[in-house]
């Protein structure tokens, strides 16, 4: 391991490490499906919870408390379904323990601050890359300005989209830890790098894939406007209508991997 000035960039190609993550830890009796939808919307889950659609078979857990662990669908022809959590430590966490209990096909669907304000509330976006400005990612990859999904995850969800005729848009995310620190010269430098939204996991889930060899790719809707004149929350987390297509396109996108 070559030694550096800042720390954050001194990765370690040791594939070992003192704690792994557990095969054992989500608990569940039944065999968990290999794909995978990390959903970010709680109340999207909730919904399906209520109509029956979703059958909790374990947990993960966390200082937080326990964590779900769903099956949508039959069995292991069905989809894992997740809440992964917010932030890119406890996201990666999640994403490595489901990998170890042989989740390896993945879609994630959230949200994300628009950029600009051109892009409607709802919008969706397919991520084709994510600038590496938290650091979970820089534990599992090499320092790099930037970090892809799996080409076969997004073209899934490309087919999704057009299949279901929705309109939708391949870019670039900016994942930062820090949400109160997006600042305008922050912002003005990821347009110029061509980023259309920010969120806070993608690059982290990004490097995690690529590490541990599996596939996974992330659609996000246009919620919030992040711009200079002023930050802008469209009412992004009462889109319910919006939350719910994300997921069904993440479904339809997962079961194709």
């Amino acid at each position: 391991m070559l030694k550096t000035q800042h720390p954050i960039t001194e990765f370690d190609e040791d594939r070992s490490a003192i704690l792994m993550p557990d095969p054992y830890s989500i608990g569940a009796e039944t065999l968990i499906p290999a794909r995978g939808v990390l959903c970010f919307f709680q109340d999207v889950i909730k919904d399906l919870c209520d109509e029956g659609k979703l059958k909790e078979i374990g947990h993960l857990s966390s200082e937080i408390g326990k964590n779900p662990v769903y099956i949508y669908g039959n069995g292991t022809d069905g989809v894992t379904v997740v809440h992964p959590g917010v932030g890119a430590p406890l996201a990666a966490a999640f994403l490595e323990e489901l990998i170890a209990n042989g989740v390896t096909r993945f879609i994630a669907c959230g949200g994300a601050g628009v950029l600009d304000r051109s892009k409607a509330p709802g919008y969706p976006f397919i991520l084709t890359s994510a600038i590496r400005d938290e650091g979970t990612s820089y534990h599992y990859l090499p320092p790099s300005r930037e970090v892809k999904p799996h080409a076969d995850a997004v073209r899934a969800l490309e087919d999704a989209c057009c299949e279901m005729g929705i309109e939708y848009q391949l870019g670039k995310s900016w994942t930062t830890d820090a949400i109160y620190r997006e600042t305008k010269g922050k912002r003005k430098d990821r347009l110029e790098e061509g980023c259309l939204v920010v969120e806070m996991e993608a690059a982290a889930f990004f490097a995690v894939a690529q590490f541990r060899e599996i596939k996974f790719g992330q659609i996000v809707y246009g919620g919030d406007l992040v711009h200079p004149d002023g930050w802008d929350g469209r009412r992004w987390h009462k889109r319910n209508a919006d939350r719910r297509l994300m997921f069904e396109l993440a479904v339809n996108a997962a079961m194709k991997l």
